[in-house]
């Protein structure tokens, strides 16, 4: 079983997460030889509780196949630079309830590893896509719109991920979020943390450069507990 690595700025120590097999990439060939003597992995449990990241969640031919439905939609937006909140800059988005008989088995995928049996869950589906000069500012999702868990797939580019902790933002944690990975954030992660995509100049991980392109993040969620009755 090979690991994924969150880095916790604060600390010296790395914590390892257990991810899906396959083949070993360029990147994480990148990120290993990076690591010291000083840096070992920590086995004893991830650094911040209900964040987790699966490798190679999805196959080439998975992200084309999304990649063929979804880019005929997303071309006909603009990329915005004005979020209602000021969380997103460069993006376009949009919610999708139907889609083709592959995607749908992979979204079912998604669903059946990130959220419960029986959980009650958003139809929509949200797809965001981040523009390669784009970022994401920290924030923490409105409880009006999701639940506790978020589960989202990365389309097109690796990126890093940035967790703060509101009660202590010396408190940093970055995930590391490979192109085809599923990431999940959950409970404590989904609210106690702030989370952002860094943007490309500081996209690093590990002294590790990490290149920002684009990146389509396609996101499943469930309902809060306002709106699953």
């Amino acid at each position: 079983m090979r690991f994924w690595f969150l880095r916790c700025l604060n600390t010296p120590c790395f914590t390892a997460l257990p991810c899906m097999l396959g083949e070993a990439t360029a990147l994480a060939a990148r990120v290993a030889r990076s690591f010291t003597s000083t840096q070992t992995a920590n086995r004893r449990g991830i650094a911040v509780g209900g964040a987790e990241v699966q490798e190679d969640f999805i196959s080439e031919e998975e992200e084309r196949t999304l990649l063929e439905e979804l880019e005929p939609v997303l071309k006909r937006k603009h990329y915005e630079y004005d979020h209602w909140d000021d969380a997103i800059h460069g993006y376009r988005e949009t919610e999708r309830s139907q889609w083709n008989e592959k995607n749908s088995r992979v979204l079912q995928r998604v669903r059946d590893v990130a959220f419960p049996l029986g959980a009650k869950q958003l139809h929509l589906v949200h797809v965001l896509d981040l523009h390669r000069k784009g970022y994401i500012k920290a924030h923490v999702d409105s409880v009006k719109f999701c639940g506790s868990t978020i589960a989202g797939i990365c389309l097109l580019s690796s990126s890093v991920m940035r967790l703060i902790s509101e009660k202590n933002p010396t408190d940093v944690v970055d995930l590391l979020l490979p192109r085809r990975c599923l990431y999940i954030l959950r409970d404590e992660a989904r609210y106690n943390y702030t989370h952002e995509i860094l943007k490309d100049e500081e996209s690093y991980f590990n002294d590790v450069k990490i290149n920002r392109d684009r990146r389509i993040s396609v996101i499943c969620r469930n309902l809060s507990e306002d709106h699953a009755e």
